[in-house]
């Protein structure tokens, strides 16, 4: 778990994290997530006048990725400018009495470390890739026999009408 005290936040005005989040870190179970390397943290905490703590850095890592066309193993370094912002619970109160955090974390007042994994696991799945390919002429496999295209060719044909058209086809017809 990443942790910055708040009263060395106090005390000095800013806190530099700087770590590494391994692969296998419990952090990342039950995500559709896999990493080839840890998660570099580098982050520079601040508090403001008002309560505030922000945080301003980098998130780098290299998630295993896939190409969607050819299924290729891919490996694409993602590096993540965040800012994130924490503030105490009773600035989140709308006039109906109803919380609105927004993208705003609350500051449990009550504590004098501030866990900061959560935040961290959110920007770094948001982060990663949802579609990837290997590169952007990808030809991809072929739906008939499976052959990776940018490899081989393949004698197979694909211009066989979709049958599920057909009674749009017959209609056209008329």
């Amino acid at each position: 778990m990443l942790k910055v005290n708040l009263m060395d936040l106090d005390r000095e005005g800013q806190v530099q994290v700087q770590a590494t989040i391994a692969p296998d870190d419990p952090l990342w179970e039950n995500l559709d997530l896999q990493l080839e390397e840890g998660v570099e943290v580098d982050l520079t905490f601040m508090a403001t006048p008002t309560g505030q703590v922000i945080a301003r850095g980098t998130l780098t890592f290299v998630p295993r990725l896939q190409c969607r066309r050819c299924l290729e193993k891919i490996r694409q370094p993602v590096q993540e400018e965040v800012t994130l912002v924490w503030a105490p619970r009773d600035e989140f109160q709308t006039a109906e009495g109803e919380e609105d955090a927004g993208e705003i974390r609350v500051l449990e007042l009550d504590s004098n470390e501030l866990d900061v994994t959560p935040a961290i696991r959110e920007e770094v799945v948001l982060a990663r890739p949802v579609y990837a390919v290997c590169r952007q002429d990808c030809k991809g496999l072929c739906p008939r026999c499976g052959v990776n295209r940018n490899e081989e060719t393949c004698d197979c044909v694909l211009d066989e009408p979709d049958p599920r058209w057909d009674a749009l086809r017959a209609l056209k017809e008329d």
